[in-house]
């Protein structure tokens, strides 16, 4: 196998997937740096696992060129890569206890001495006490962690990861992020992450590439994807976003803010928050998540300081999720709004049929531009998981 501590980027070069006359990847250029921590999300059939087997090589781009480093590997077979997939069915040999499975790829190429690899891989997944099990004998999390141990002792440039905590229930879903990246932190190689989890991608990846048929809709860290969405898609898809239809009253100018007008009230947005047209008496979505709104019973709305945006509403639902409730409101800004709030000091009077207060710091407001569909990613969310 190559030399594959000398590492370098994976670039995807105009690559491209047809089958037929259906396009599952677009052109597409992409870079992931080296020892990076880097995911591609999205729903069912957006492109994101052929993407992945074009980098293993279990598919052939129909166009485009895929580099290890600076080496083209486009034609090379999966086996002359040095990359090592684990998938979603960890694919553990039952036969062979755990130290068998993890040192399968040493003795099949040949290396003698396995011994001390072996048990430095199991101790990095915190799975050293365990060698001489089978794998029926381990829980579902300690099986991924057998197959991240089995793919990382060859020592692979890239580990790619498709769906690989899809079969775990939530809280050891949850758990198996945080040791993921440890993992990877530890080791330095780079990992591509496959998923249509939006809170795995957030939780482990250093950079997302957000994809929508066959495209990459945004690519960037997980705070400025969820903080400054560039579309619908990636404002719905990634968390919740409330979107209000507005016109604007005073387009970009000397000023830092732009004004809308919406439900006969007038909100405020930074500027550099918004890249869409902003011409005045122009359409524009004006967007917010629900954790950044505060709510007030509309008796209290005379103690809500100045310079905030405001929304008049009434309470159609609440649900109560423990750490915090989730309120929706109908308002003339829109219908449908959500705001969830901690719950430090609850208002029994915030109850379905409340007339409310929404207010929010004018800072947590981004636009978008309103010839989107302002439903883009929110079915397909449903549809994902």
């Amino acid at each position: 196998m190559t030399d594959t501590n000398t590492g370098g980027d994976v670039r995807l070069t105009g690559i491209s997937k047809t089958y037929g006359s259906f396009t599952a990847v677009h052109p597409l250029d992409l870079t992931v740096p080296q020892g990076s921590f880097f995911a591609l999300l999205g729903a069912s059939g957006c492109g994101k696992t052929t993407t992945l087997r074009m980098i293993a090589g279990l598919e052939e781009p129909t166009t485009g060129t895929v580099f290890l480093g600076d080496k083209d590997v486009t034609d090379l077979p999966p086996y002359k890569r040095p990359v090592n997939t684990v998938f979603q069915s960890y694919a553990l040999f039952p036969h062979l206890d755990i130290h068998e499975n993890v040192a399968f790829g040493l003795r099949r190429r040949g290396v003698r001495s396995v011994e001390k690899q072996v048990g430095e891989m199991l101790d990095l997944v915190q799975l050293g006490d365990y060698a001489r099990r089978k794998p029926h004998q381990l829980s579902g999390g300690q099986q991924q962690r057998v197959a991240v141990a089995r793919a990382l002792i060859n020592h692979p440039q890239v580990l790619l990861l498709d769906e690989p905590l899809g079969a775990l229930d939530l809280k050891l879903r949850r758990q198996m992020q945080l040791e993921l990246k440890r993992i990877q932190t530890e080791v330095g190689i780079t990992f591509i992450h496959v998923t249509h989890d939006q809170e795995e991608a957030m939780t482990m990846a250093d950079t997302v590439a957000v994809m929508n048929g066959g495209r990459v809709e945004q690519l960037g860290a997980p705070a400025e994807l969820y903080e400054n969405p560039r579309t619908t898609f990636v404002a719905n898809f990634l968390g919740t976003s409330n979107l209000i239809e507005a016109a604007v009253a005073e387009g970009r100018g000397a000023a830092s803010d732009i004004v809308v007008t919406a439900g006969g009230g007038t909100l405020r947005l930074p500027a550099d928050r918004c890249g869409a047209p902003t011409t005045t008496g122009g359409k524009l979505l004006v967007g917010v998540r629900p954790e950044k709104i505060s709510l007030v019973h509309a008796d209290d709305a005379g103690a809500i300081a100045a310079g905030r945006n405001q929304v008049t509403g009434r309470i159609v639902d609440t649900s109560f999720f423990g750490v915090s409730t989730q309120y929706v409101i109908d308002s003339p800004a829109g219908s449908g709004l959500q705001v969830y709030e901690q719950n430090i000091e609850r208002d029994s009077r915030l109850a379905p049929g409340a007339e409310v207060v929404l207010h929010w710091n004018p800072a947590h407001t981004f636009g978008l531009d309103a010839a989107q569909d302002i439903q883009a990613g929110v079915e397909t969310v449903e549809d994902a998981t």
